[in-house]
């Protein structure tokens, strides 16, 4: 009976370790379950958020992609930013997708995705911020250019109203040369036809004695002093007032008689245009008559040459007549 209850005791005793041994054996497989599934769970969370991540990527990436395109223009400056931003943000998604790819980069790959979308902010703001400067410039340019074509227009038309003011102006200088031409005419005739002509013009040889008495004389020797004698004609064209009677004595040489200290000097002849040495200037307060003029010419010089001598008496520029005298 003893050795009876010390086999069952004994066999108690296994069956409770084999009991306690299997207990264990799925306590531990329990776990092992546990720990399994809470792996999956998480891979399949990790899963779920990387696909989420790259439907995100790609939408931010083909979004930002659409709004730089839609800000290209002609502008060679703007479009090169815009390539520059693209290859930059598809360098980006590369990476993204590289961290994706690896389930233990699920935390940099979030980090890099917000990156992304701070980055997309900033160049959609840079090309917007270019492409309204680039508006503003080009809206700058066209005012200007609109400014242009009306300058360039207004500047036409004055050309045009100068070169016609030129036009009428040189019409009138050319009126004007003509109106000059033939007032200098009318003032020439004129003053031709108010020339006081002279006749009766005598040269009368002098000579002074001791007692101051003037005796006429014939032969040159004898003469110190010339007396000069003409009758003016009367002549209505003339305004009454004083008159210059230029007097020129032409020696038998043919040379003028002048002394600059005596009022000899130079006139212009107004048919010929030739300077005109004269001996002596009478002046005269003619009343449109006919009145006889006379003056002496004392040279002081001594005895004159004897021959044939030239008087010519000149008004207003031109010839008003002309004589000779002997002097034996």
């Amino acid at each position: 009976m003893v050795t009876s209850e010390a086999s069952k005791q004994r066999l108690l005793a296994i069956a409770a370790i084999v009991v306690v041994a299997l207990l264990a054996v799925n306590a531990v497989l329990l776990f092992n379950k546990y720990s399994q599934d809470q792996i999956i769970v998480k891979q399949k969370s990790e899963i779920a958020e990387a696909d989420k991540l790259k439907i995100e990527l790609e939408k931010q990436y083909h979004e930002a992609l659409a709004e730089l395109e839609e800000m290209r223009t002609g502008n060679q400056d703007l479009n090169a930013l815009i390539d520059q931003q693209k290859e930059e943000l598809r360098q980006q998604r590369l990476k993204i997708n590289a961290l994706l790819a690896n389930e233990g980069n699920l935390d940099r790959a979030r980090a890099e995705v917000k990156n992304l979308t701070a980055k997309v902010r900033k160049y959609i703001s840079q090309a917007e911020l270019l492409k309204s400067e680039n508006d503003d410039l080009r809206g700058e340019n066209e005012l200007l250019a609109t400014q242009t074509d009306q300058l360039t227009q207004t500047l036409e038309n004055e050309r045009s109203i100068n070169d016609q003011l030129a036009n009428e102006n040189e019409d009138l200088a050319t009126t004007k040369s003509q109106l000059t031409q033939e007032n200098s005419r009318l003032t020439d005739k004129v003053t031709l036809a108010s020339v006081i002509n002279v006749k009766e013009i005598s040269v009368t040889g002098m000579k002074k004695r001791n007692n101051g008495k003037l005796v006429k004389k014939r032969y040159a020797k004898n003469v110190d002093q010339l007396r000069v004698c003409f009758s003016t004609e009367a002549n209505n064209v003339t305004y009454p007032g004083v008159e210059e009677f230029f007097v020129r004595i032409i020696s038998p040489i043919g040379e003028t008689m002048a002394i600059d200290d005596l009022g000899s000097g130079v006139l212009v002849d107004k048919s010929t245009g030739d300077e005109i040495r004269y001996t002596s200037i009478k002046e005269y307060d003619y009343n449109n008559d006919e009145t006889e003029i006379c003056f002496n010419w004392n040279p002081n010089v001594g005895n004159f040459q004897n021959g044939k001598y030239q008087v010519e008496i000149y008004n207003k520029g031109h010839l008003a007549g002309k004589s000779t005298f002997d002097l034996k």
